[in-house]
Parts: C-alpha cells; sequence; structure tokens
C-alpha cells in the first residue's frame, strides 16, 4: 500500500515579487468559461509553466487540488494512489471504492476503474480543478489509459490540469479539433522586453537601458530561468550591463541549470 506524501498535494508557493502576466491568465480563464475540460501548459525546462497556473489559481473563484508528480509516480498502483487522493482533498468521497481496491492490490482496468471515478465526481456537482504538475514523467502505458478514458467521459463539472515539459501520449488532436482544450506553449510563456525590465527591477534590483533590455531578450529568447540566473549574475555589480554582453550557454549559472534540469534528467543514450 502506497503512503502518501502530503508536501505532494500542496501547491507550491509563489513568491510576491513575480511578474504579473494576464494575457496568460486571461486565457486560461477563457478555457474555463468556454466549457474546455483540458488545460495543456506544455514547454521546456525553466519557462515558468508552474508559476503561469499557480497565479491563474491564485485570481480563480473555483476549488482546486493539485499533486506534483515525480519519478517514482510511473507506476500504476503508486499514481492511482496519489491520483485518488488528490481528489479526495476536493471532496472525502470520491474514489472509495478504487482506494479500497487499491488497499487490497488490485488495479482495475481503466473503463471499469475510470467509470467509478467519473460517477463519484459527478455526485459531488461542484465544479472543480485538478492541477497535474511534471505530468512528462507519466510514460506508463496503463496509466495513459487510464488518463485517456478519463478524459474522454470527463464529467463537465471536473476540469483538469497538465503542466509538462513535453506533450503527452494522450489524444491531443482530438480534442484540440473539438475544442476541448486550452493550450499554453514556450512562445506564449516567454519574457517580452517589458516583462525582462519590470522582472529584473521588481526581482532582482536590477536596472538595465532599454537597449540592454533588448539584447538579454535576444540572448535568452525569452527563457524566463535565463533572465533570473542573468539578473542573480548582475546583482551588486557596478556594471550588470556586461553580464548581457558576455552571457551565452557556457555562463556558469545557465550551464550548472541545464546540466541538473535537462541534461541530467534525459536518458543516457
Amino acid at each position: 500500500m502506497t503512503t502518501i506524501l502530503a508536501t505532494k498535494l500542496h501547491q507550491p508557493a509563489l513568491t510576491e515579487k513575480l511578474v504579473q502576466r494576464p494575457s496568460l491568465t486571461r486565457r486560461l480563464n477563457e478555457g474555463l468559461q468556454a466549457g474546455r475540460q483540458l488545460t495543456l501548459v506544455s514547454a521546456p525546462a525553466g519557462f515558468g509553466k508552474t508559476t503561469c497556473v499557480s497565479e491563474w489559481l491564485r485570481e480563480l473563484n473555483m476549488p482546486f487540488t493539485w499533486l506534483s508528480l515525480d519519478k517514482a509516480d510511473d507506476d500504476p498502483e503508486r499514481f492511482l494512489a496519489y491520483f485518488t487522493a488528490a481528489l479526495q482533498k476536493f471532496d472525502p468521497n470520491i474514489g472509495l471504492e478504487l482506494s479500497s481496491m487499491l488497499a487490497s492490490g488490485q488495479i482495475p482496468a481503466a473503463e471499469s476503474g475510470v467509470a467509478s471515478l467519473v460517477n463519484d465526481i459527478l455526485q459531488t456537482g461542484s465544479p472543480f480543478l485538478l492541477i497535474l504538475d511534471d505530468f512528462h514523467l507519466i510514460q506508463d502505458r496503463l496509466i495513459l489509459a487510464w488518463m485517456e478514458q478519463l478524459i474522454s467521459y470527463q464529467p463537465q463539472n471536473f476540469h483538469l490540469a497538465l503542466i509538462t515539459r513535453e506533450d503527452p501520449a494522450l489524444p491531443l488532436a482530438r480534442l484540440r479539433a473539438s475544442d476541448r482544450m486550452t493550450e499554453i506553449r514556450a512562445n506564449d510563456l516567454r519574457f517580452n522586453s517589458e516583462e525582462i525590465g519590470r522582472f529584473l527591477k521588481n526581482g532582482m534590483d536590477v536596472a538595465l537601458s532599454d537597449e540592454h533590455i533588448a539584447a538579454l531578450e535576444d540572448r535568452t529568447e525569452g527563457w524566463v530561468v535565463g533572465v533570473q540566473l542573468a539578473g542573480l549574475s548582475m546583482r551588486g555589480r557596478d556594471d550588470p550591463a556586461a553580464v548581457v554582453t558576455s552571457l551565452s550557454g557556457s555562463h556558469r549559472f545557465i550551464l550548472s541549470y541545464l546540466t541538473e534540469e535537462v541534461i541530467g534528467r534525459l536518458p543516457p543514450d
């Protein structure tokens, strides 16, 4: 039986100095208002996906529950235990039958298991949202079959948001064609010059000229964590603009991030 780690069901804390991005929040809200049942926030590491969704939730007048996934969750029994626990944070009556089966070592087929969950969600009557963070770590075929089945029969009072570094093996084309999905991608998440200037000034206490902000945007291509790491390098410097002219992928902060968060997470081959 899986022991639930409660902190995986907590939304990550938001920094008070984040850059407000109302256009993204508006798009996410429009998806809810249009009755779309899935939100997909898909971009490589360091684009501010989790922050984007967290900012949205802070202003959203709807109950939500959160699950942060890790590599160990790519196991059907463990994933379903956490998935059910996340749903039960909204309503403890959701998934009681499934929890009982998992406790006895049984993993029901997707069709019957999802039917039980969907019926429980419908019984609540109240709309709510579930966010699955780091969904790219889920590759198991049985889990993906469960998710596909759930999305196919998703009740109207339940909205699902997936935060991921790569598109999951789910019927995204079908969802897109039927206008059932809101998508936020890397190009949407990139900082523009105005956002870079605000981020450096308010979050890093670094002031740059418009010319150097434009150069930083060009060198980082609006990559949020690249801007943040550049800002950290500028702090306390007499000539912060010098960092912009020397910035590259071999910069020690950026290289460390790429090594730990990107290269280090790739398969050995």
